[in-house]
């Protein structure tokens, strides 16, 4: 769920871009079908996934929601930094937050054919909303969490996130702040060394 991390760790490579946006909708050998660039970019999103699944700090994060939310309290995590990341764009980005969406927009309306067909759906929702920008506002996030929470085969629950952000907003902002430094540090990393890429 968390499309911004996601496509911000993409900086302005086009095939990491495509990857890292529709990785969790590829499964098994439909990976077959991309190119070498936009399959980089689904590995890509896999290890970025598992470093943060793993990290002490998001553990720490999703502990604090785990009794609330169970194993929907990672989804809950990953929007919550979302939020952080849209609301602090500033921080970690020269570029404002608008331009930068649009060109990656852009990138992924121009291959929009090559979308996985749930891409193809959730893409011009993503965009016409503003959803990623408008993460930044607690009350159009809790609107995300409410979608999510009809959306889900149980009772997520998710529906209440916002006002469990609220009451421990500053130690969720701390966490993530320690978190996303060495995140980018490790896709840099990645990119460096071709790691990304295997």
């Amino acid at each position: 769920m968390n499309f911004l991390a996601h496509l911000y760790l993409s900086g302005d490579d086009e095939d990491l871009i495509l990857g890292n946006f529709i990785a969790d909708m590829v499964k098994g050998r439909q990976i077959e079908r991309f190119s070498k660039g936009i399959v980089r970019g689904i590995k890509m999103h896999r290890k970025i996934d598992e470093y943060t699944d793993d990290h002490p700090v998001v553990l720490k994060s999703k502990k604090r929601l785990r009794g609330r939310y169970r194993h929907y309290s990672a989804v809950v995590v990953d929007m919550y930094y979302d939020h952080f990341l849209s609301r602090y764009w500033d921080d970690y980005s020269d570029t404002p937050i608008e331009k930068f969406l649009n060109n990656a927009y852009n990138v992924l309306l121009r291959n929009y054919l090559l979308l996985p067909a749930k891409a193809q759906r959730l893409l011009p929702f993503m965009i016409s909303a503003n959803w990623l920008v408008n993460y930044s506002d607690l009350k159009r996030l809790k609107k995300s969490f409410e979608g999510l929470a009809r959306r889900t085969p149980f009772d997520s629950g998710m529906e209440n996130a916002v006002e469990d952000l609220v009451i421990n907003y500053d130690e969720y902002l701390e966490e993530f702040r320690e978190f996303f430094p060495q995140l980018v540090e490790f896709v840099d990393l990645l990119k460096r060394t071709g790691k990304d890429a295997g």
